[in-house]
This record gives C-alpha cells, structure tokens and sequence, in this order.
C-alpha cells in the first residue's frame, strides 16, 4: 500500500528510514564481530587444540574436558559468516540456530574445563611450558588460555541482543522476517538456560565453599540442595548480657547461625559449629531502629514458633543489605 504524505516530511517514511538505518547498523556490527570471533576460535584451534592433539601433551579424556565442543562452535561460525557476508541473515541465522546445543553443552562443561586447566597448569610441566609458549604468540595479543575459553559463552550474550536487534528492525514484510524473528526467540531462550546453568554452578561453588566452613557432625549435608544468599558476622543481641558475635549464612530456605571453632583446636581451627538453623517460611522479620542511615548501625528484629532473635550490627548499610536478603528469603517462600 502506497503511503501518501502532503507535507515536506513524512512520519512513516521517517520511522521506515530510521528502522532501515538501524538494521543497516546492526548487521554491520554482526558480521565484523563474527569475523573477529571466528578469528579468535581459530587461534585456539590451530595453536592450542590441533597441536596438543598431535603432540599427545594432554590425554584425550583432559582434552575434552578443557575444550569441550569448540571445534564444533568453530564449525558452526564458519557455516555462518558466509551467509552473513553475501546479505542472508534469516537463512544464515536460522541454519545457526540448529547448533544452538552447542552453547548448552559447552556452558554445563564450562566450570570442569577452567578446574581442569589449573590443574594441568599446577602438575603437567609440559602442558605449562606449552601453554605459556603459545601464548607468547604475537597473535594472542597478550591473551591467556584462560582468558579465551569463556569466549563462546561471551559471544551467546552478544548473539542475543545484535540478532534481537536486527529482527525488530526488519519489517513484516522482509522476506527474512520470519526467520529472524524465530532465530532471535530461540537465541534468547539458550542465552537464558546458559545463564540458569552459569548461576547454578556459582551457586554449587558457593555451597562448597560454605560446607568446608562447617564442622562436626550436624554439619554434614546442611548446604546440600540449598541456594546461597549471603553470608557475614552479626551481634546477637540476649536478654541479657552483652551482644555476641557469630556467623550466619543465609540460604533461600534457611538462616543459619554458626559459631567460630577455638583457634587452637587441633583438628577443626577456622572452621564454624552449627548453632541453630531457622527456616525461613516460619520467620517475621521486623527493623527495630536503623531506618534512616547514620553511624549508629541498626538492629533487626526475626521471629519463629519458637525463638525469637535480635540481630545487631554498627554497620548501617551491611545491616541494610542482611534486611533485604532477608525480606527477599521469606517472600521467596510466601509466593
């Protein structure tokens, strides 16, 4: 349908020129950056992946685990970057997209390849003096090893905003519409289980972490299935007497209330006792004083069936940030 406009300047027509600037812009930038990035896996290929393979530096079973499916992420950008250059995108992304399990698979090995790396690193000589050698390469441009394989993960985050871009920059009536605007769904919805599985594996070192501070027989299992929020030092505050200090470990079921082992036990120094765990969907959480900033820190107020704790801190904004993860903790449960 022709678009009649009367006046010098025509508001259609703008938004059009505008819509058409924009993709112009955006298939730019795609296409240089998915030069650069096939560029970059190619430099891990040829110098890193290929060599070790032909020199038997690492076995198989460690190659795997430290490399994971890049030579097959490398394949699908070379099958890409042709149709990119010759003006394709829909056909070119949509084909993509059939390797989009590939950034599935390389993010769930993602935390076993960089284990793996500082492990080759700390007790194969060879595998050090290789590396350090390679990445002398003029070609890396100062680059280490470690730095470059989060690269495919980097690269899905900036898949999903250019190809989200170009589809709501490309009319209903492109040809390649459709086929955009389906490559970008399916973009966004790996770049949000890559993002789940990237949390879950920060959330399960963070649980590690917190069981290795744990000691004695109570201990065992706590942090097992749980999700971490926070962790620090507060005063609680008795009936009397003087405030305490102890540790707490926030989870999103659970508060959990730790005291620190005696510096000269011989088995478990710097390490802390379980004292209480206290589930969060039974907690009233209230801020006695400390709403308004100032030095003098605050105090919060947690109450369950049973007990009833004062938490104290001279810090404003700590005690601040405790009572938003705490609010957040019980709400999680209430909805």
């Amino acid at each position: 349908m022709e678009i009649l406009c009367s006046g010098a300047r025509c508001p259609v027509q703008e938004q059009r020129a505008r819509w058409e600037r924009k993709r112009a812009c955006t298939a730019r930038e795609l296409l240089e950056s998915e030069r650069r990035y096939q560029e970059q896996l190619g430099l891990v290929a040829t110098y890193f992946l290929r060599i070790l393979k032909a020199k038997g530096t690492l076995r198989p079973p460690e190659r795997q685990a430290l490399f994971g499916s890049w030579e097959l992420i490398y394949g699908a950008s070379q099958e890409l970057l042709p149709y990119l250059e010759e003006g394709h995108w829909g056909q070119g992304l949509e084909g993509f997209c059939r390797h989009l399990e590939l950034y599935n698979q390389f993010a769930a090995n993602s935390e076993r390849s960089q284990t793996t790396l500082q492990e080759q690193l700390k007790k194969n000589k060879g595998f050090r003096r290789f590396v350090r050698l390679q990445e002398g390469r003029p070609e890396f441009g100062g680059l280490q090893l470690q730095d470059l394989l989060p690269l495919p993960l980097q690269r899905l985050q900036q898949y999903e905003n250019l190809v989200i871009a170009l589809a709501e920059n490309t009319g209903p009536n492109s040809p390649d519409h459709q086929q955009l605007t389906r490559a970008a769904r399916l973009i966004s919805e790996t770049a949000q289980r890559v993002h789940a599985i990237g949390q879950k594996q920060k959330n399960d070192q963070h649980l590690r972490r917190v069981q290795a501070l744990l000691s004695g027989r109570q201990a065992k299992g706590l942090t097992s299935g749980r999700w971490f929020l926070r962790q620090g030092w507060l005063l609680v505050v008795p009936l009397h007497g003087e405030p305490r200090p102890r540790m707490f470990f926030l989870f999103t079921d659970v508060l959990l209330m730790a005291k620190p082992r005696p510096p000269l036990h011989l088995l478990q120094s710097g390490t802390f006792a379980c004292k209480a765990l206290y589930p969060m969907a039974q907690c009233q959480l209230r801020r006695v004083f400390g709403h308004s900033g100032g030095p003098c820190g605050g105090l919060l107020s947690l109450s369950f069936p049973h007990e009833k704790l004062l938490l104290m801190s001279t810090d404003q904004e700590e005690l601040s940030r405790w009572y938003h993860s705490l609010t957040w903790a019980i709400n999680g449960w209430k909805n």
